[in-house]
């Protein structure tokens, strides 16, 4: 396992301060504010050290507030219910004495039931497409800013993701059809006491807020605020998690966007794994603006 999975892997260790409450730290950041997958990651973490014999099905969160990079991020659990199959908690993020991020789980004990999906959608095997190594020098002249393209790659290092087209900071100027695909997985084996189902699926809600506003942005020809041509944030999360699957393997990210209007664009995503299981799906909507002039 490499120094930046490792990093990642104990970013999503909590420090449990007293019952139910716990602390996380943050990574550096070349934007002013937390990413917020990595909050909607280290909160489930705290809803899941609450609840035992059972897993996430289902997490609905909202984004309140910027977080501050530089300081810890306090997560309140409140055990709202705990029933024969299904338990919920609630989690609030606080920094500073505000709540910056705000979230519901239900968990579900393991049952049989009724089972179908829909088909796999295409995509190239993974093992054919360029690495974020390859791509990410080609574009470095567009960037906001000198440590972007470092960071991008930084992050990688831990979570080997592959774009299947051309991403929106490569194309900025010409729409296309808002949907994107990456495949993504952990750059290394997720072993010992990291492979564990909790494990696996925050880091896939880490993961989940990387690329899902792409398909927007791809509408529109807009590069994001790497390139600084669109103010963006994340507003809400949601997130179902249907079938087992692990992080450390090849999972593919189909995302789309069904519509964009009042400064706000809606997009859905599904996780596929590589045998074609639907294993998650995903649907947020972000503030998207056009940075003002003069």
């Amino acid at each position: 396992m490499n120094e930046t999975l490792a990093r990642l892997l104990d970013l999503l260790d909590l420090e449990p301060i007293e019952r139910d409450i716990y602390r996380g730290k943050s990574h550096p950041s070349v934007i002013p504010r937390v990413f917020g997958g990595q909050v909607a990651a280290q909160a489930l973490v705290a809803a899941c050290r609450t609840v035992e014999d059972r897993l996430p099905h289902s997490l609905h969160s909202y984004f309140l507030r910027p977080g501050d990079p530089g300081a810890p991020i306090v997560y309140n659990v409140d055990r709202i219910r705990d029933g024969r199959s299904f338990a919920t908690r609630r989690v609030v993020a606080v920094q500073h004495g505000q709540p910056i991020f705000h979230l519901s789980a239900s968990f579900q004990t393991a049952e049989e039931g009724l089972t179908h999906q829909e088909p796999m959608p295409e995509a190239p095997d993974p093992e054919t497409l360029p690495t974020a190594a390859e791509i990410l020098p080609q574009y470095e002249d567009r960037f906001v800013h000198p440590a972007v393209s470092e960071r991008l790659l930084d992050v990688r290092r831990a979570i080997d993701l592959r774009y299947v087209a051309e991403p929106p900071f490569a194309t900025v100027g010409s729409p296309r059809e808002p949907r994107s695909q990456v495949w993504f997985r952990t750059t290394g084996a997720l072993t010992g006491v990291h492979d564990d189902p909790v494990v696996h699926l925050c880091l896939a809600t880490y993961v989940s807020d990387m690329t899902l506003l792409d398909s927007v942005l791809l509408a529109h020809g807009r590069g994001g605020w790497t390139v600084g041509d669109v103010v963006g944030a994340s507003l809400d999360h949601a997130m179902w998690f249907h079938r087992p699957f692990r992080a450390d393997e090849w999972l593919l990210y189909d995302t789309d966007s069904p519509t964009t209007q009042g400064g706000r664009g809606l997009a859905r995503g599904q996780i596929w794994t590589r045998d074609g299981d639907l294993a998650v799906s995903v649907i947020q909507e972000g503030v998207v603006r056009v940075p003002r002039t003069g």
